[in-house]
């Protein structure tokens, strides 16, 4: 459609000022969902404001008329190009702007004007430039089809109209709308007044409209339209079982609809189409009937016989959209999804359309029996669906003030039972521990200590097997080589999860304060690399954790070097080997200073000095030690200083000495004080490293008596590297080095060195760096690896089993209602800590019976991991019915199960999978995601069991056909294969999930 056409001739427009104030006033309005905007080529754009700001009407910078020619694909379709960029291709204008500039301008002949609509995503209000291209057909013929683009604000209407524009479908002539997706399953547009965005259509989609015959009937039926010849072709298995697809820890869903599938009174209410006359679209608490042909969807699919998995995209994507807490593909509790899902199935299959308000009475001494059939009475005239009738029941509630003694007695409707497990005081948690011995090896123990209790009780319990005192050990988390987390003795053991790794250190002493005679040391042990790190803008060595950490508290006047590396020596004894004699001699190591030579040179060096600059590890070092030893002069140098440079040689050394290289070693290992690099980011961050170093002024006076008057040769030797001084230092060679790092071990900090000892004002964490050939040669890995299981270790860990009839009992216990829950007692006026009990009074055809196996208190958060033995036949209510049987006409109270939803994992993590007894056949089946694996009566009851589905034995149809034998030739009596397409694959090829 030609501009031109419906606009006429450009009009004479305002002054240029004039023109740019008003465009660029109408610029800056926001956007606002369902207004348009449009595109304009960014050139021409670009030309105009060049035009308006030149102020001359005359200009030759005039743009002419509109012309967007560069954004069309073609002149034939005016497809816009795809991969258009905003501010680069093109501009947005608001739809004043745009008729502004029209009127003024005029647009090129037969280009039709670009107009978007501003779209309200979830999370953004956006033009959108891009609209979705959907499919048009008529049923009769869906071969023949068109396509159209709409925006995602269009409501369906226009998709209406459309379609009956471009077939010349009569407007007195009744339709309807389907929308067939890729997964060639359809579903009804039923909404018209809905939005592109809110049906989920995309595109590549189909909506096909289908007119009524005129004898009153559709000439085309669903199944049809959703049809697939090949899975047809492929497959015909038993109806129901069919695996489902995971579209990403979706597994939660697939074993509450699995459940769901296979309670056969709701099934076949939807197999047999009966929920289409009850669809309440009215209903203002419900979902518009979306939620219950989605779930229709799926069940029909499922039930088939077709298919060996389904992919339940449309309903996920409904449900979340519906219950916003479903969106995405985050972990979630099936049956939260399983309340939501059974109360969205009520409300749109509601046979109350309109709900009048109630007035509820209290029973005031009347019989239970009156007040029960009144309550249920008031309930079925706003609640009554399929759902009523098959998931709901009721349960006496009996609150007493515990001022007043006021009786408040009330019949209230449940639809599911949340019932609690017996929860043990206790917990058996695993340890190791670290003796003072350092000859002894970590032993591993098996306590059992409170379930609420404090890391004290843990110690306390330790103490018992070990006779060590508790004030003597120190509880840490261990992970990945370094203290995840050191615990205070009054925290809470809720903290510590199973799976951690918990090692109790003893200590030389009790009772260890910050600032007492004693401080507590992280060990860590840290492998250097052989060449320095230049990636980070330093030039450190890089290092690497290993092996397990160490606690040991030492005495502060012992925190000098020398102190912590034989005590380190001592502890480290039985898996560091000791120095041979022959190498614990004094050696000679030639030490160079630096920092005066770049200064002066400005930090430019001659070849010699760069190559000095750049050295990366230990055997450069020793190549230069050795050709300035074969030199005599250089010798006589190094053994000899004058009186006169005497003093000042000693002042660097001194200076030196406490910033000591961390990356410089000697032949054989380490040395406790290398070479420094003051140019480097080890002088930067100030040396920890520590060894068997001569220190005090015996040793001085030593090398003092051996100085004598410095010869010409000497000199010589220094005038060839100006600015760089070199002296000898001796000492000790040392295993490996020391330095304070972070809690990481990452991170390197200062020691706060101070007269030859170290002060810490927060917990010390050292590092023990170990060169990597001292490593190999000293470090024995397989010993430090090893450790020894105590006795208590030999006990098997029996898992706690409790009867189902002991949580209904819990169930119907009587409790004091908690604080943050109080009771508004009629009679005192106030709220009140009132006593409340349960009873059951009538039970439904269909029972779900909720194991609360997750427990949230103040002051813990676990997942029982109990076993709950439950009957597969004959669960007798009997005993907890308040209601009697008064005549035979009532139905009996024995249950038989037919379902369980599993739960595997912990709080963090998990799987969902499930146990169902097909309808039809009888076989029990074990529905894995998309993969369905035949299942034996004695697998089902595990402490996974999580949901359990019980069908009153009367109601319980008799198999209809025999079940299947399992044929020994299937690996694991295998039935449904899983399908790996996308992302869907990618989660369903996954035996175990984090979900």
């Amino acid at each position: 459609m030609a501009a031109n056409s419906s606009t006429g001739s450009a009009t004479e427009p305002p002054g240029l000022e004039t023109q740019w104030r008003e465009i660029d006033n109408l610029n800056q309005q926001q956007l606002r969902a369902g207004d348009s905007w449009y595109l304009l080529d960014k050139r021409w754009y670009d030309q105009w404001k060049e035009y308006v700001h030149t102020g001359d009407q005359n200009s030759s910078s005039y743009p002419g008329k509109i012309d967007n020619t560069e954004l069309y694909e073609d002149l034939d379709s005016y497809h816009l190009k795809e991969r258009l960029t905003e501010n680069e291709d093109f501009v947005l204008v608001p739809a004043e702007a745009w008729h502004k500039l029209l009127s003024w301008y005029d647009m090129m002949d037969d280009q039709p004007p670009l107009e978007r609509k501003v779209v309200d995503l979830p999370s953004t209000v956006k033009v959108e430039v891009y609209p979705v291209e959907i499919y048009l057909c008529l049923s009769s013929n869906l071969e023949s089809t068109v396509s159209a683009r709409f925006s995602r604000a269009d409501k369906i209407h226009a998709i209406h109209q459309k379609i009956r524009q471009h077939f010349n479908v009569s407007e007195t002539a009744e339709s309807r709308l389907w929308m067939r997706n890729t997964d060639t399953s359809s579903e009804r547009l039923r909404n018209l007044n809905m939005t592109v965005l809110d049906t989920c259509l995309s595109s590549g989609m189909t909506v096909i409209m289908e007119i009524r015959n005129a004898d009153g009937t559709w000439p085309t039926s669903r199944p049809q339209i959703m049809r697939n010849s090949a899975d047809e072709d492929s497959y015909q298995g038993p109806p129901g079982v069919c695996g489902l697809t995971n579209l990403g820890n979706t597994c939660f869903m697939n074993s509450a609809l699995q459940c769901l599938s296979n309670t056969p009174p709701l099934t076949e209410y939807f197999l047999k189409n009966s929920y289409l006359e009850e669809l309440n679209f009215t209903n203002p608490l419900g979902m518009k009937g979306e939620i219950a042909e989605a779930y229709a969807d799926v069940i029909k699919q499922m039930w088939s016989g077709r298919h060996y998995s389904v992919v339940p995209r449309v309903f996920k994507t409904k449900v979340g959209h519906f219950a916003s807490q479903f969106l995405g593909y985050q972990q979630h509790d099936s049956q939260e999804l399983l309340s939501f899902l059974l109360d969205g199935l009520h409300e749109d299959l509601n046979r109350v359309k309109k709900k009048e308000y109630i007035e509820l009475r209290d029973a005031d001494g009347r019989p239970d029996q009156e007040v029960a059939e009144e309550a249920w009475r008031n309930h079925l005239r706003r609640n009554d669906s399929v759902i009523v009738d098959t998931f709901h029941g009721l349960f006496k509630s009996t609150l007493v003030c515990p001022q007043c003694n006021k009786v408040s007695v009330t019949f209230d409707p449940f639809c599911y039972l949340s019932v609690p497990l017996p929860v043990s005081k206790e917990r058996v948690m695993e340890v190791f521990y670290v003796s003072l011995d350092p000859t002894a090896k970590p032993t591993q123990y098996r306590l059992i200590v409170p379930k609420a209790g404090r890391v004290i009780d843990l110690c306390t319990a330790l103490s018992q097997a070990t006779g060590i005192h508790p004030s003597q050990m120190a509880v840490a988390d261990v992970f990945n080589h370094h203290f995840y987390r050191i615990y205070q003795t009054d925290e809470f053991l809720s903290c510590i999860l199973d799976r951690d790794d918990i090692f109790v250190y003893q200590l030389s002493s009790g009772c260890v304060d910050q600032d007492g005679e004693e401080v507590v040391m992280a060990i860590y042990m840290r492998e250097r690399s052989h060449y320095r790190d230049y990636g980070s803008g330093g030039n450190s060595y890089g290092t690497s954790l290993f092996g397990h950490p160490l606690l040991i508290s030492v005495p502060r006047a012992q925190c000098t070097r020398e102190d912590l590396y034989q005590l380190l020596l001592k502890r480290l004894a039985r898996y560091v080997r000791p120095l041979d004699p022959s190498e614990e001699v004094e050696e000679e190591e030639e030490e160079e200073e630096e920092e005066l030579y770049k200064a002066q040179t400005n930090g430019v060096s001659d070849d010699e000095g760069e190559e000095d600059s750049k050295e990366a590890g230990p055997s450069k070092k020793k190549e230069e030690t050795q050709e300035s030893s074969q030199t005599e002069e250089q010798n006589n140098c190094q053994s000899e200083a004058s009186p006169s440079s005497e003093g000042e040689e000693r002042a660097e050394e001194e200076e030196l000495s406490s910033e000591p290289d961390r990356g410089s070693s000697t032949e054989e290992g380490q040395s406790a004080c290398g070479s420094t690099d003051t140019n480097s980011q080890d002088a930067t961050d100030g040396d920890q490293s520590a060894g068997a170093e001569p220190s005090g002024k015996e040793e001085e006076d030593e090398d003092e008596d051996e100085e004598e008057e410095e010869p010409a040769s000497c000199a010589q030797a220094n005038k060839r590297l100006p600015g760089r001084r070199r002296y000898t230092e001796r000492r000790k060679k040392a295993l490996f080095t020391m330095q304070a790092v972070n809690s990481n071990g990452t991170t390197e900090r200062g020691m706060g060195e101070t007269d030859g000892s170290f002060s810490f004002s927060s917990q010390p964490y050292i590092a023990i760096d170990w060169d990597p050939d001292m490593k190999k040669k000293y470090y024995i890995e397989n010993e430090a690896e090893k450790y020894i299981k105590d006795q208590s270790m030999d006990v098997p860990h029996q898992q706690t089993t409790v009867q189902l009839q002991e949580c209904l009992e819990l169930f119907t216990t009587v409790e004091t209602l908690e604080e943050e829950n109080p009771w508004y007692c009629p009679t005192c006026k106030k709220h009140q800590l009132a006593t409340k009990k349960l009873d059951l009074w009538s039970l439904p055809e269909v029972l779900i019976i909720h194991l609360k196996r997750f427990s949230y208190t103040k002051y813990s958060r676990e997942k029982l991991d109990t076993i709950v033995e439950f009957p597969l036949r004959d669960l007798d209510f009997s005993g907890f019915l308040l209601k009697k049987t008064v005549n035979s006409t009532e139905p009996p109270c024995r249950y038989d199960l037919i379902a369980v939803s599993n739960h595997y994992g912990g709080l963090r993590d998990g799987h969902y999978t499930s146990y169902a007894r097909n309808k039809d056949n009888g076989q029990w089946y074990y529905f894995d995601d998309s993969k369905v694996t035949y299942a034996r009566e004695e697998q089902i009851v595990t402490s996974a069991a999580y949901l359990l589905f019980y069908q009153r034995q009367d109601k319980i149809r008799q198999p209809t056909i025999p079940p299947p034998i399992p044929s020994s030739t299937q690996p694991e009596n295998h039935i449904s294969s899983q399908t790996c397409d996308g992302m869907d694959g990618a989660a369903s090829c996954v035996s175990m999930e984090t979900d």
